[in-house]
């Protein structure tokens, strides 16, 4: 019970990275706010959380609108009354080669990935200073360092990686420990559609030889977020199996 009474918000936790995450941190005791757009989706998070003896809240907040992140923010503390994690991992992807990308495909991605972590981290601090205490961990992928028709995407979460930097840097002085977590190639079902030279292509590339499991994303996050990090700071994990990119 590395988490035990803690409260952590994780958006985009109803899709397999998220609810693997807000599963993990449930498990080890913390209170979770289950974000996500897609309220059944969430829903289905909440209640595995639940079922299992956990806390958990649904809330389907857009987190690229800072009302209504604001609304989010302001339930978790009127419920458990203080806010101690926030994970920023909701993201998508729409790819195209830059000269097929449209406007809409860019602002989508970037504002999803890096506006709404900006916006959630922006909401959730000022209750940390004034605790002195917080953890935040922002996921990346390993796609910050360059892949062919993802300009967007690439461009998001280079600019994840930034934000870490930046913000680990401004609020360490109040306690609060920022992180953030690059995945490299990991079995979920939007790995699965990936055709079958690709994903061998992948594999290839990883030292390790295998595909990475959502627990060991999961695995690192709670590490992030529990005490155990506590002298941790600015870092960007690569839990890659050996991958430096794609």
């Amino acid at each position: 019970m590395r988490l035990k009474d803690r409260a952590a918000i994780i958006t985009g936790s109803g899709g397999d990275l998220g609810r693997g995450m807000a599963l993990r941190l449930a498990e080890e005791g913390a209170c979770v706010m289950v974000n996500d757009k897609n309220l059944k989706k969430g829903q289905e998070t909440a209640n595995l959380i639940l079922t299992r003896g956990g806390k958990a809240l649904i809330h389907g907040a857009d987190i690229t609108k800072s009302v209504e992140v604001k609304e989010m923010v302001d339930r978790v503390l009127k419920e458990w009354g203080q806010i101690d994690i926030l994970v920023n991992n909701a993201g998508d992807i729409r790819d195209a080669l830059l000269q097929n990308m449209t406007d809409e495909d860019w602002d989508f991605v970037v504002d999803l990935s890096l506006k709404g972590s900006f916006i959630c981290a922006r909401a959730v601090v000022p209750h940390m200073v004034e605790r002195r205490y917080g953890k935040i961990v922002n996921i990346s992928s390993l796609a910050y360092r360059g892949n062919i028709g993802q300009t967007n995407y690439v461009s998001a979460k280079a600019g994840v990686v930034g934000l870490t930097q930046a913000l680990g840097l401004e609020l360490a002085r109040h306690n609060i420990n920022v992180n953030c977590v690059a995945p490299g190639l990991i079995d979920t079902p939007k790995a699965a559609t990936l055709d079958s030279k690709t994903r061998e292509r992948l594999i290839q590339k990883t030292p390790l030889k295998r595909m990475g499991e959502i627990v060991d994303i999961a695995n690192a996050v709670l590490f992030l977020v529990s005490d155990e990090s506590k002298y941790i700071a600015r870092q960007v994990i690569h839990v890659s199996g050996g991958m430096e990119g794609f």
